[in-house]
């Protein structure tokens, strides 16, 4: 196989890792295909625009698409690298990862591979998965030969290759993170090693397999799930006994070898919500302490609401001339970490959604990195951080964003999961 330098690359999945990647890519000379199933966000992108959020993304892509390095199309073209980046949802009530997504990204870019072709997995995914997709694609295939039945000799190579990103830093840590790199064969992953070390400054390491890379960024964040729902546990049990959890974490953290994280009102975005429970469906009687740290996190926004219901009462209770049905009551954050818009399986937006349904009084929400409020918030507004000191009754912090723990709420009734007060 050919090890020639790569002059054109695809991205399936333009969302917040595939555009990224795509213009870092396409920043680097090499002509980028990105391939999208949304028309909307295809025009975006051609028209030199964004259509997410992430600090200096818009500038890289004007560029890119200016110097017409980087466009976009909704049907796959060839090339001589593939990068998937879409969706690795959930499907039902167990918490089952649903690789439907990486499927028909498989069987759309089938028709356009030739022999030499590199295909990377790159979406979050349980054990197993890039050698599904390689399946998939051998039966879509049949005249090419794969690395699951001619191993160094086959016509098209497979790796899968995990983002280790964080929102808000994206594109600089596409740069200097590390990346984890499993090849179905040593040929393979050496071709994904030439490719990411077009842009990658730090360490291209290979692994053993697919399957160790797979399992490598599913433990990275199950280790910080862990870790979370154990600052989340000393909360719900600090509440009990009337003790700041914050105080006590200060306290516990000057021994030389405790550290431990903050709480807060539970765990969201797209990977440490959703990465822990694949081991748990691969593996669910051994993964026992997973499990256990999943449900402490999925339970934590059930307590919150608790809490906010019990400062209501109280507020009530102090104010019998007032109704349920007057009380304001405030929610402060709606994304699923600090100073970002992305609300992704987000905490906060659990409990405003279910807070909308439970109270029948004025709903006001303050986040200031979006415009306008996501669907499904009935009698919600959204407002000012100011509006909501001046006018609401009851407060509830629930992202730790700059402007939120530069100020404090002067008032008897506030639920802080984040240690703001």
């Amino acid at each position: 196989m050919s090890d020639h330098a790569f002059q054109r690359v695809s991205v399936i999945g333009l969302g917040y890792i595939g555009l990224p990647t795509a213009a870092m890519l396409a920043s680097r000379k090499l002509e980028v295909v990105g391939v999208d199933v949304n028309q909307r966000a295809v025009d975006t992108i051609n028209c030199g625009e964004v259509h997410i959020v992430e600090p200096d993304l818009d500038i890289i892509v004007r560029a890119a698409v200016s110097g017409g390095y980087l466009r976009a199309t909704t049907k796959p073209e060839p090339a001589e690298a593939f990068l998937i980046a879409v969706p690795t949802p959930f499907k039902g009530h167990n918490h089952d990862p649903d690789l439907s997504y990486v499927e028909a990204a498989a069987r759309n870019i089938a028709p356009v591979l030739k022999s030499g072709d590199l295909v990377i997995l790159e979406s979050t995914s349980p054990v197993g998965a890039t050698e599904a997709m390689a399946d998939w694609l051998a039966a879509a295939r049949p005249d090419l030969s794969f690395p699951q039945t001619k191993g160094e000799e086959s016509d098209i190579r497979i790796a899968h290759c995990p983002e280790r990103v964080l929102p808000g830093k994206v594109m600089q840590e596409l740069i200097i993170n590390d990346r984890v790199i499993g090849g179905m064969t040593a040929a393979c992953a050496a071709r994904a090693v030439q490719l990411y070390e077009t842009f990658v400054t730090g360490k291209c390491v290979v692994a053993s397999s697919p399957r160790v890379a797979e399992m490598a960024k599913l433990t990275e964040n199950s280790f910080r799930d862990v870790n979370i729902a154990f600052a989340n546990e000393l909360s719900l049990i600090c509440h009990r006994f009337a003790i700041d959890v914050w105080e006590l974490i200060s306290l516990a953290n000057r021994h030389p070898r405790v550290n431990i994280l903050q709480p807060g009102p539970g765990v969201g975005g797209h990977c440490i919500a959703v990465d822990p429970w694949f081991i748990v469906s691969s593996a669910p009687d051994d993964a026992k302490l997973i499990r256990t740290a999943r449900e402490v996190n999925d339970g934590k926004p059930g307590w919150v609401l608790d809490r906010i219901d019990e400062a209501i009462a109280a507020f009530l209770q102090r104010h019998p001339e007032r109704s349920v049905n007057d009380v304001r009551v405030a929610c402060y954050g709606l994304a699923f970490k600090p100073d970002i818009d992305d609300l992704r399986e987000s905490p906060a937006m659990k409990i405003t959604k279910a807070m909308s349904q439970r109270h029948k009084g004025p709903l006001l929400v303050v986040e200031p990195h979006i415009e306008e409020l996501p669907a499904g918030l009935c009698n919600a507004r959204l407002v000012t951080y100011d509006d909501a000191v001046e006018t609401a009754d009851v407060h509830a912090i629930l992202v730790a964003h700059s402007a939120f723990r530069s100020r404090s709420v002067a008032s008897d009734y506030v639920v802080d999961t984040i240690g703001a007060q």
